[in-house]
């Protein structure tokens, strides 16, 4: 089945245009960056009430070494150690900034010679729902090799990250 937009107006998003009028359409500043990535994924998880509604606030939190479990500190810190074996640089300081705030999600993007990693963290605050979208582009064998673990232990990163964030960030 098939439907027309016939409002006449253009779709603020990309995605919004193969997609006009069949529903529900997921937007993210991800996307509109890297349009097909070698590698992407969605995590969502609820927020208790009284959190604060701006994405950056959000985006910096997730992002603060306090908010990170030790084992994921742990898990950067090898990553650190263990990159150069493999001929890619070590992340630098400041790598997860935000670069862009766009309505309710915050842009956080990195380009390497090995790969580009767009991070857009959303918060819905009428559904007080936290979105972390994320998108890679690989580039190389490098990236690939890189990339293999990280595939597999990113969604857990993400979501401990994400609760951690949430709970720093909820009203006392």
């Amino acid at each position: 089945m098939t439907t027309e937009d016939l409002s006449g107006e253009t779709p603020e998003h990309p995605q919004d245009l193969a997609r006009a009028g069949s529903g529900p359409v997921f937007r993210s500043l991800t996307l509109d960056s890297i349009p097909a990535p070698d590698y992407a994924d969605v995590i969502v998880v609820p927020v208790p009430a009284g959190c604060p509604s701006d994405p950056r606030i959000w985006a910096e939190t997730l992002f603060s070494p306090q908010s990170m479990p030790a084992w994921v500190a742990a898990l950067m810190g090898l990553r650190q150690a263990v990159v150069g074996l493999v001929g890619i640089n070590r992340a630098p300081q400041g790598v997860f900034a935000v670069s862009d705030v766009r309505g309710e999600e915050a842009l956080i993007s990195a380009d390497d010679k090995h790969l580009d990693f767009r991070c857009g963290v959303a918060f819905d605050a009428g559904a007080r729902l936290l979105r972390v979208t994320t998108t890679v582009r690989l580039k190389g064998w490098r990236g690939r090799l890189y990339f293999a673990p990280v595939r597999v232990l990113h969604p857990l990163v993400v979501r401990a990250m994400m609760v951690r964030a949430a709970r720093r960030l909820q009203a006392p």
